[in-house]
């Protein structure tokens, strides 16, 4: 039994028991993956698979409990290679972040090029996508760290790193009712128009939704995006009022007027949450620590390797952070 078998085993069940696929994601020719498969079979002295002429129908139940197995084989392997790479102090691998739109596109630059720059030959890969879905990513193991925020707990996948504070702006073109009403908007008056914000806002358990119903009212969500910059583009449109994070408004939106959010809508917190039982790489941990450097570095380690309980500072305001990661 080697390595490679187990890899290309879970590589089978992980294209739906298309061999085709399987081989080319692993790199390796049909014919060959296909006699790896049966060379494995033969050892172990059962089928993993049930077949249906040259195609695999199903797994067995002996082959479920041996691809689970081989799945963990595999991540101390790499484990292993991780842990070596760190002990060799290697400048070269790659950086797998997944994360929303808003992170990426106005959090992360600033400190990914200090990651870049610290380690240039370090290959840094961002995948854009919902909060769930990226916690969906890093449970498969295909990010090394996912970038979130949430209104409430902290989020119950991986290790939760808390990262910052950060508030909701109520946005409006310069000009708008609410603008001219000369005051603060309060949650009545957002109720009072078209709302516009993120596709998360939709979910029934939204702490934006449950803001509203703790006044009695019901939020008119005209429309949402996952992409903050498509979120001011339709405020500019004049199709309604944004409620938007306020690391997406800058001094560039001169040409909007931003009002912090009524207290009844909650704050946030952004959290890097990493992978347990996974060895990182020196450079992953960096960037952790770019993103929050209220947290030492050796108590991040020690609660990466179990052996120290997390208790986490509190996560600075987006304010004060950002005068940290730009400087």
């Amino acid at each position: 039994m080697t390595l490679t078998q187990l890899r290309y085993l879970v590589a089978i069940a992980d294209a739906e028991l298309n061999i085709t696929l399987a081989a080319t994601r692993v790199h390796a020719t049909q014919p060959g993956l296909s006699k790896q498969l049966k060379q494995l079979e033969d050892e172990l002295g059962f089928l993993l698979f049930v077949r249906k002429g040259r195609s695999l129908e199903s797994v067995t139940p002996a082959g479920a409990e041996v691809i689970a197995r081989a799945r963990l084989v595999l991540a101390e392997a790499n484990n292993i290679r991780t842990y070596a790479a760190n002990q060799r102090r290697e400048s070269h691998g790659q950086l797998v972040l997944t994360t929303t739109h808003t992170q990426a596109r106005f959090v992360l630059p600033p400190a990914v090029a200090r990651i870049k720059q610290a380690y240039p030959q370090v290959s840094v890969h961002l995948q854009q996508a919902a909060e769930s879905d990226a916690l969906d990513l890093l449970s498969q193991g295909d990010a090394d760290i996912a970038i979130v925020s949430t209104a409430g707990g902290e989020p119950s996948t991986g290790i939760a790193v808390p990262l910052y504070r950060w508030r909701r702006l109520v946005l409006v073109p310069k000009g708008h009712a609410l603008e001219r009403a000369g005051r603060l908007p309060d949650m009545a008056a957002l109720a009072a128009h078209p709302l516009i914000s993120y596709e998360s806002s939709t979910r029934p358990s939204s702490s934006l939704r449950r803001a509203f119903a703790t006044q009695g009212l019901e939020p008119d969500l005209a429309l949402t995006a996952l992409d903050a910059d498509l979120i001011k583009t339709y405020v500019r449109a004049g199709l309604g009022v944004g409620l938007l994070a306020e690391m997406a408004v800058s001094a560039g939106d001169g040409d909007l007027r931003a009002w912090p959010a009524p207290s009844a809508i909650p704050e946030c917190t952004a959290w890097a949450v990493l992978p347990r039982d996974r060895v990182l790489r020196d450079y992953a941990l960096e960037l952790v620590h770019v993103l929050a450097p209220q947290i030492d570095k050796r108590d991040l380690r020690r609660v990466l390797e179990g052996n120290q309980a997390a208790d986490w500072p509190v996560p600075p305001s987006w304010e004060e952070l950002t005068q940290t990661i730009t400087n």
